[in-house]
């Protein structure tokens, strides 16, 4: 056999080889043990609390949307402190102790987080003080022009 039939036997035994691999090495598209609630109240109740979540993993992704592995024990653990009697309230200071403040979408505003809430309003005011003090000025700039006095360019 020549050195070339060998080099493509051995190539094609590679190819076959990892063709295998990516689907053995895949995660599972859903949750392998999906949560059992107890009523339609409680399984509302959950949806609720976790679409107010955040994955810590995943940017900008609701915890009952992620499908990360932490987002999956996040969600096990959100049921069973609900189970536990935990009021949402109570249930969201865990999770903040637990994994921060950037679980929870909207954080309380104190003293690291007043420019996350007021930020906006301040940029979008500053740039209002921007445009005002240009017009202000271009208007003050402009020459007052007699419209009844004949132009230069009329014939």
């Amino acid at each position: 056999m020549s050195p070339a039939a060998r080099y493509l036997r051995l190539l094609l035994a590679a190819v076959l080889a990892l063709a295998h691999a990516p689907p053995a090495l895949a995660q599972a598209a859903a949750d392998p043990a999906p949560l059992a609630f107890t009523d339609a109240a409680e399984e509302a109740r959950f949806h609720a609390l976790t679409s107010e979540l955040r994955c810590v993993m995943c940017q900008n992704q609701s915890l009952a949307d992620s499908n990360a592995q932490i987002a999956h024990d996040m969600r096990r653990e959100v049921l069973a402190l609900m189970r536990q009697g935990r009021s949402d309230a109570e249930i969201k200071q865990h999770l903040v102790q637990r994994y921060g403040e950037f679980v929870l979408y909207r954080p309380t505003v104190d003293s690291h987080t007043w420019l996350l809430w007021f930020g906006p309003g301040l940029i979008l005011l500053g740039g209002a003080a921007v445009v005002w003090t240009i017009v202000r000025r271009r208007a003050q700039a402009a020459p007052a022009r007699d419209d009844d006095a004949p132009s230069e360019h009329e014939w």
